[in-house]
């Protein structure tokens, strides 16, 4: 696993993430400290206007990201 992880990132393969609000794999995005946005979801945010219902669907998946996971 761990030789496979290397050669990709030298390689200069990404891999892909699963974005915490549309839930699918993507490459491009934004870390929100443990986190992936996409950027599709990022620019779909940004235009989103507060009194849309969709609004109330990203504030409640943004509210995962508050707090980074402790790990003891």
């Amino acid at each position: 696993m761990e030789v496979e992880e290397l050669s990709e990132s030298v390689n200069g393969a990404r891999k892909a993430e699963d974005c915490i609000i549309c839930d699918q794999p993507k490459l491009d995005g934004i870390h929100l400290y443990t986190s992936f946005i996409c950027t599709d979801c990022e620019r779909e945010m940004v235009r989103t206007e507060a009194e849309e219902p969709k609004y109330d669907y990203f504030v409640r998946k943004l509210k995962s990201v508050k707090t980074p996971p402790l790990y003891s």
